[in-house]
């Protein structure tokens, strides 16, 4: 037995190189016969392109002269801008290097506590402010348990909140209401105050609303305006009295429209055999302007059914015409959008002047309301009964400490404040913190695509992270290509916020890939490979990848039996999807399969492990599941067969890891060849167009294929996405 698996693997092996050898073969074998063609091609095209290079260098050199002295003016304003680069470059250096940039990096969730906090009922205000301030407390709006503890306080202080910042929006979309970059003083806002800006913002947005209205009747007049404008467009050329054509007369019938041109001989001939007259007075790309005149009678209803049938719009003759010609009222019309743009700068200027005059009362309005705001906000988690008041939430075990000081020093109102650890029946509803991490926090952008994890699993982001770019730097390993995605996230960093360190990051990774396979631009001859190039080793790149996506499932797996066991699931954690009998079964069949490739022998231990694993599932959903003993035994025998066949596949499906790095090669490779085929000029544009073709396509390619992996073979295994993130109360800063 053990001779014919020796035979078996060697065949196999042979199979595979001899496949190798002949796609490399037909290759090879391709190029060599495209080259005379592609040579051919190039030498009668090289007469052309060198006269129209004579017929244009001229042309370039004048447009050259008179670009010049913008292109120094540019040149000019761009000095301080590139002048910025070497600093901002030792600023990512610096956080690289700053402690405080790793110190979040965690995967174990961060513990949190529920608190409970009772105020007396004047104190609520600070109390509010203060949780605000902390930005540590997440809400809690379940109902308390303590059925005395009914009553909602602050609902007038709620109301008037609500009017007041409800009239700010409405003047912020008339004026600007600018805020500062921080509030001026961190107070309470009493009723009585909360309740004179509300009087003073409905004041203003009576001043207010007239501009908006002032506005309003110039947009819909100006917006008339140009309706009738438009309409007179198509009456232009129509040489004829639009007034009495508007009026129809007692005899004869008259119809104005747009006809497809395709439709018009058609229309032409309907209308003649109904006795009409068709005349055509103007044509705008594929359309015909028609007037028909006819008499009328009984051929109306019969002439309607043909201009609906050849899809014939007709044409709204503008009004007030009867004592003016088409001309004479576009110039009246230009006349009033004149008029109307005069009014609306007045009224503008009027606006600039109010706006000015009120500013600092606006300003100072719109900031009390955000120190208003997180009274108002914790109103779903407030509850009381006669003075006292209850709020609970959930906070950070780290911050509460921190919490309970703050209290002590901003109330002056006795008040206790509790804390407990959350109860398993509470543990969907505890709101998880993310990763609060400069470069990590892109990748937590991606992760939370997929979900929000559940309170008490692990935080994916790291490894998320690290094999994310790991697979990436593997599958599209570059030099220079790493070096463009990496340079167009830092152009583009305004533009992309927080999200442009992924860019330069990912860059890195594919730039560090590529010194190990000695690729830059698709050139392995430039630099020698500081490890191995994947096109010349396609076995170890398959081999390689095999193990990773081993590696890659066995810690998804144990990260799965990880969460089952924080949350109390011990059965879950054993006999579960990926749980610990999986993870034995899959290591066993590893093993294996390892054995078979070095020794042509299974193996006694994993061939025992195995069956001992799958008999251990198949017990175990046996004894959960009711049904009849056929129908057990079907669903069984089928789960069983699908854990074998899934995780079979799951494992061959990080193959395209090697796959892909092998197909970055081969394309770049293509690539190369292509380009010398041509001349100087020729090899140049070919070789930036097919790397611009290779970071555009292949690359987002690879980042499917990279998010593929993470998702299905990662997360899905291990993390639920069903939790919710940490949310807590804060002082809300910026305009309206």
């Amino acid at each position: 037995m053990s001779v014919n698996k020796q035979q078996l693997l060697s065949a196999v092996q042979q199979q595979l190189l001899s496949l190798w050898a002949l796609l490399r073969g037909f290759w090879t074998k391709l190029l060599a016969e495209a080259k005379p063609q592609l040579r051919a091609i190039a030498a009668k095209a090289e007469p052309q392109v060198q006269a129209i290079a004579a017929k244009v260098e001229p042309q370039i050199r004048a447009i050259a002269a008179k670009v010049e002295p913008q292109t120094r003016a540019i040149t000019a304003k761009a000095g301080p801008a590139l002048r910025q680069v070497g600093p901002l470059i030792g600023q990512l250096w610096r956080e690289l290097r700053s402690p405080d940039s790793w110190r979040e990096i965690r995967m174990r969730p961060l513990l949190m506590k529920h608190v409970r906090l009772l105020v007396i009922t004047d104190d609520l205000p600070q109390a509010s402010l203060t949780l605000a301030e902390t930005e540590s407390f997440h809400p809690d709006t379940r109902p308390p348990e303590e059925q005395l503890l009914s009553g909602i306080p602050g609902r007038d202080y709620r109301e008037i909140y609500q009017q007041a910042h409800g009239r700010l929006e409405k003047i912020a979309k008339v004026v600007p209401v600018e805020a500062a970059a921080d509030l001026d003083e961190v107070r309470v806002i009493e009723p009585d105050e909360l309740r004179a800006i509300n009087e003073q913002l409905t004041e203003r947005w009576a001043e207010a609303s007239r501009f908006e209205e002032g506005f309003r009747r110039i947009e819909e007049q100006d917006r008339f305006i140009r309706e009738q404008q438009a309409s007179l467009e198509n009456f232009s050329n129509l040489e004829i009295d639009l007034g009495a054509l508007r009026n129809k007369t007692r005899f004869l019938d008259f119809y104005v429209g747009v006809v497809p041109r395709e439709n018009l001989s058609r229309l032409q001939g309907a209308v003649t055999l109904a006795d009409h007259l068709l005349f055509t007075y103007l044509e705008r790309e594929q359309s015909t302007h028609v007037v028909i005149v006819g008499p009328r009678g009984e051929q109306e209803s019969q002439l309607a059914s043909v201009l609906s049938s050849a899809s014939f719009q007709p044409l709204p003759i503008p009004a007030g015409l009867e004592d003016a010609s088409p001309e004479q009222k576009q110039d009246e019309l230009n006349a009033k959008r004149q008029q109307l743009q005069a009014e609306r700068k007045a009224l503008s200027a009027e606006v600039d002047a109010w706006e000015r005059m009120h500013r600092e009362a606006l300003r100072s309005a719109q900031q009390a309301l955000q120190m208003a705001a997180p009274f108002v906000t914790l109103d779903p988690s407030i509850r009381s009964a006669g003075h006292l008041a209850v709020v609970c939430g959930w906070v950070p075990a780290r911050e509460f400490s921190a919490l309970e000081a703050r209290l002590r020093a901003s109330l002056s109102l006795p008040f206790e404040l509790e804390s407990r650890n959350p109860t398993p029946a509470e543990r969907p509803l505890v709101p998880t913190v993310a990763t609060h991490n400069r470069f990590l926090a892109p990748f937590s952008m991606l992760v939370k695509q997929y979900g929000i994890p559940q309170y008490g699993e692990v935080d994916p982001t790291p490894l998320f992270a690290v094999t994310f770019l790991l697979m990436f730097g593997s599958m599209f390993g570059d030099i220079g290509q790493g070096a463009v995605i990496a340079g167009v996230a830092w152009a583009f960093r305004a533009k992309l916020g927080r999200f442009y360190r992924f860019g330069i990051i990912a860059g890195l990774s594919s730039m560090f890939f590529g010194v190990l396979f000695g690729s830059i631009f698709g050139y392995e001859e430039i630099l020698p490979a500081l490890w191995k190039s994947p096109i010349h080793h396609p076995i170890l790149m398959l081999q390689i990848a095999l193990g990773y996506g081993v590696l890659f499932i066995a810690i998804a797996c144990g990260l799965a039996i990880y969460n089952r066991i924080a949350v109390k699931d011990l059965a879950a954690a054993v006999f579960g999807h990926h749980g610990l009998v999986n993870l034995i079964f899959y290591l066993a069949l590893v093993w294996g399969a390892v054995g078979i490739a070095t020794n042509s022998s299974f193996g006694t231990a994993p061939l025992a492990l195995v069956i001992v694993a799958l008999m251990a599932l198949a017990g175990y959903a046996w004894s959960h599941m009711k049904a009849p003993i056929g129908e057990k035994i079907l669903v069984v025998f089928i789960e069983t067969l699908e854990t074998v066949i899934g995780y079979i596949s799951n494992t061959l499906s990080f193959l395209r890891v090697a796959a892909f790095s092998l197909n970055h090669a081969a394309l770049s490779l293509a690539v190369l060849t292509l380009a010398g085929m041509m001349g100087p000029a020729g090899h140049l544009i070919t070789v930036i167009l097919g790397n611009v073709f290779v970071l555009v396509l292949e690359g987002g390619i690879v980042m499917i294929q990279v998010m593929r992996l993470q998702y299905y073979e990662g997360f899905s295994r291990y993390f639920s996405g069903d939790g919710h993130e940490f949310s807590p109360l804060k002082l809300r800063r910026g305009p309206v």
